[in-house]
């Protein structure tokens, strides 16, 4: 069982020609309601992959929630443990996707932020009682830190996808056993510069020497770069025609935890994690662009079809 602690949003998506520069308005040309939520976008992909899934979080009573809900039930998501709670709206994301597949996201956590450590304190058996907790940075972080505390203290796989950009503490990051951030949130974390490779896995050691494990850096279109003491390795991304990345680090994470629940090593997760989140960049929206179990299994024919 791989148990996600974290967001839950309905993502109000908008496609343009370009993206806005300050002070600009630009004509969008379609706006869709799309189910996302980094916790919920990862929940979505690992029972789409065929693992078994439960989320932790928290929406409001109303009609944007029970989308979310049956949207995450309808994939095979066990969603007993989402808290319902009143007078909050569940949470938004603002999204504006431009031709390239390039976008902008304002998100207005509404109910996620009212998820706290007593409702987490609640749900301990829950985590306690899992293989694997996977977890991002869209709820509160005293919520975030609590639930690795638990997860490790019962000798559970955690995995911190370190998003949107925050700094941790020692305390906070010692509970981590992989950490996947992007060049962008690894700079925030240690304050290094991520121009290059070695300024990557630089700073990657840095925060291995602050009791991190493995570090995996997602480099987008450039692939991504694993991380440990003593071990550095490149996996290149496959060439693909981004059409929309919003989901692709969230399906990157969620095929990730699906492939070490199963036993994989953690070479093998990442390459299966590549070939998820290639596949998710090229098909619009969050939790409608992730692929399925059997999709993956065709994944050479896939990608031979969109190389010619």
């Amino acid at each position: 069982m791989i148990t996600v602690i974290g967001s839950l949003n309905m993502d109000l998506v908008i496609n343009t020609s370009k993206l806005p520069k300050p002070g600009e308005t630009v004509m969008g040309k379609e706006f869709k309601q799309v189910p996302g939520g980094k916790g919920g976008n990862q929940a979505a992909a690992i029972a789409r992959l065929g693992a078994n899934v439960q989320m932790i979080g928290c929406i409001g009573k109303d009609a944007m929630g029970e989308v979310l809900k049956k949207s995450l039930e309808k994939d095979g998501v066990d969603t007993n443990h989402i808290i319902e709670k009143e007078n909050i709206s569940t949470g938004v994301a603002a999204i504006l996707v431009e031709e390239s597949g390039g976008n902008m996201i304002t998100v207005a956590p509404g109910a996620n932020f009212e998820l706290t450590v007593d409702d987490l304190n609640s749900k301990k058996d829950i985590i306690q009682n899992t293989d694997i907790v996977l977890m991002q940075l869209e709820t509160k972080m005293d919520v975030v830190e609590n639930a690795l505390h638990i997860a490790k203290e019962a000798g559970k796989k955690t995995i911190l996808n370190p998003a949107p950009a925050a700094s941790l503490s020692h305390t906070f990051l010692k509970n981590i056993d992989i950490l996947t951030p992007n060049e962008t949130e690894l700079e925030t974390l240690t304050g290094c510069e991520t121009d290059t490779k070695d300024q990557i896995v630089n700073a990657a050691r840095k925060l291995i020497n602050n009791g991190i494990s493995e570090v995996i850096v997602t480099l987008g279109e450039k692939g991504c770069i694993y991380v440990t003491e003593n071990t550095e390795k490149v996996f290149k991304a496959y060439k693909v025609k981004s059409i929309d990345t919003t989901a692709a680090g969230d399906s990157f994470n969620g095929a990730l935890a699906v492939s070490l629940s199963t036993g994989e090593n953690i070479e093998t997760a990442i390459e299966f994690a590549m070939k998820v989140g290639a596949m998710t960049v090229t098909t619009e929206g969050a939790q409608t662009s992730l692929p399925y179990k059997e999709e993956v299994k065709g994944f050479n024919t896939w990608l031979k079809e969109r190389e010619k």
